[in-house]
């Protein structure tokens, strides 16, 4: 009886090393790698009364900015998963109807919430079976790796914003 022979290691080609690679500088971007601020240091410790609180020159409070991210991060989320999913009407749908939170839960929940989907998020870009560069049914041209940017720039600007605020209010830790 002759013995089967092994099948010979897969080579890695530049390709799948690319691939690799800028899956791994997607993550740290969606983390919040680099110059961007990560999520947790723009939220912890954010002061309960003044999450609502609007300071002159600013737009929008804590509570605001958070809600946003969070709302605006799970549309993307979905629509890159789902093709049955429907987006929230704009822009009424991407933000909070009141300035401060309802409750004194809604602001934990809001950060659990935000940092659930932004791991889906990770998770669907590292998995290897995530074609980046397929085009979203029923889209109009955005691919996986384009939201993921998306979420990355999106929420690098509210959370820059969010810093500026709590450094505004004396409530940023570094101060």
């Amino acid at each position: 009886m002759k013995k089967k022979a092994k099948p010979a290691p897969k080579k890695k080609t530049a390709a799948s090393n690319n691939d690799k690679a800028l899956r791994e500088h997607l993550v740290y971007l969606l983390k919040g790698g680099g110059a961007h601020v990560h999520f947790m240091d723009a939220v912890e410790g954010f002061p309960e009364a003044k999450r609502g609180a609007f300071v002159a020159g600013l737009p929008h409070t804590g509570w605001q900015l958070l809600e946003h991210a969070r709302i605006a991060q799970w549309d993307i989320l979905e629509f890159s998963r789902n093709p049955k999913h429907v987006s929230p009407g704009f822009p009424e749908g991407y933000w909070p109807k009141t300035p401060g939170p309802p409750g004194e839960a809604a602001w934990e929940k809001s950060v659990e919430a935000f940092q659930r989907d932004l791991q889906e998020m990770i998770n669907l870009v590292k998995d290897p079976k995530t074609d980046l560069y397929a085009k979203i049914p029923p889209g109009d041209g955005q691919t996986i790796l384009r939201e993921a940017l998306l979420v990355a720039d999106h929420n690098a600007y509210h959370l820059g914003q969010l810093v500026d605020l709590r450094r505004a209010l004396g409530a940023w830790p570094q101060q």
